[in-house]
């Protein structure tokens, strides 16, 4: 785990995209998340938004969000569908790698995980030709969906190799969801992990939930879940975990800076993190220092 796995997420920048980018670059990081609305917003279009990507040398994590995808019928499928094959196109113009799918909030949605199990697997399917692939994460809200251990169970009973879960530490810190089952998931099956905090032990209501998660949230190292998001790291560094991690830090304070102060504070989260999984490393290291491995 180095500073190469880990990324910011545009949301938590304020300024145009371009500025965004560079101030990403000059922290150190290599990686960005993006939401679609970067490019669409762009003032020179999606073509001049995708140019200025790939000019600036910063890698997409990937692209946010498709909202309310699975579990429709009849013509509201055929028309999220459609959405989500735009939004693979957008994934495939900018070179980003994967394409975010919140789970549903929707009141037409069915709960039922076989259907919801299909419908990841062919929008995975479709996105497997444009060398994009899906990742699936809980909200904490979502109608039917809301732990990442059932995230985790439509991702596996969909069973298709271009499909992955997305864990957010957040969502998974706001249902006070333990981290034991975090072993069963395949280190090969996790497509990503959002990372951030918040400033108090416990959301006292669905509001507050929403409030917090929405403008109130802060990087690792800032917030009051440091145990919990130590155990965390640890056990996705000891399964086996190598991919990347992107900060998705939604906070109206930090919006009120520059880019690149902002990117500092991200930088010194990255570290923080990186040095909670080695922290732990290096203190099994000196217990079993002088005991040699038995063949």
């Amino acid at each position: 785990m180095n500073l190469s796995n880990f990324g910011m997420d545009s949301v938590t920048l304020a300024g145009p995209l371009e500025a965004k980018l560079r101030a990403s670059k000059a922290s150190g990081f290599s990686q960005l998340m993006l939401w679609a609305k970067d490019l669409a917003a762009h003032p020179g279009g999606l073509d001049e938004a995708v140019r200025v990507v790939r000019a600036s040398g910063v890698r997409v994590t990937g692209i946010q969000v498709m909202r309310d995808y699975e579990g429709l019928g009849g013509a509201l499928h055929d028309y999220k569908l459609d959405i989500a094959k735009q939004m693979l196109m957008v994934c495939k113009a900018v070179g980003a790698p994967l394409l975010m799918v919140c789970s549903s909030t929707s009141s037409h949605a069915s709960g039922d995980l076989a259907h919801i199990a299909r419908d990841l697997a062919k929008l995975a399917t479709l996105a497997l030709p444009l060398g994009v692939k899906v990742g699936y994460e809980a909200l904490s809200w979502g109608r039917h969906v809301n732990q990442y251990q059932q995230s985790w169970e439509a991702v596996d009973r969909a069973g298709h190799a271009n499909l992955g879960v997305v864990l957010d530490s957040f969502h998974m810190l706001a249902n006070q969801a333990t981290f034991e089952e975090l072993d069963d998931i395949p280190a090969h099956k996790i497509a990503l992990v959002q990372l951030s905090d918040y400033m108090w032990r416990e959301l006292r209501s669905a509001e507050e939930r929403l409030e917090t998660a929405r403008h109130l949230r802060v990087f690792p190292g800032e917030g009051m879940h440091a145990k919990e998001l130590s155990d965390m790291l640890r056990r996705l560094e000891r399964n086996g975990y190598r991919g990347d991690f992107s900060f998705e830090v939604f906070n109206d304070d930090y919006l009120q800076f520059t880019p690149e102060v902002v990117a500092r504070r991200a930088h010194r989260s990255a570290k923080w993190v990186t040095d909670q999984v080695l922290r732990r490393s290096l203190t099994v290291l000196q217990a079993t220092a002088g005991h040699p491995v038995m063949a």
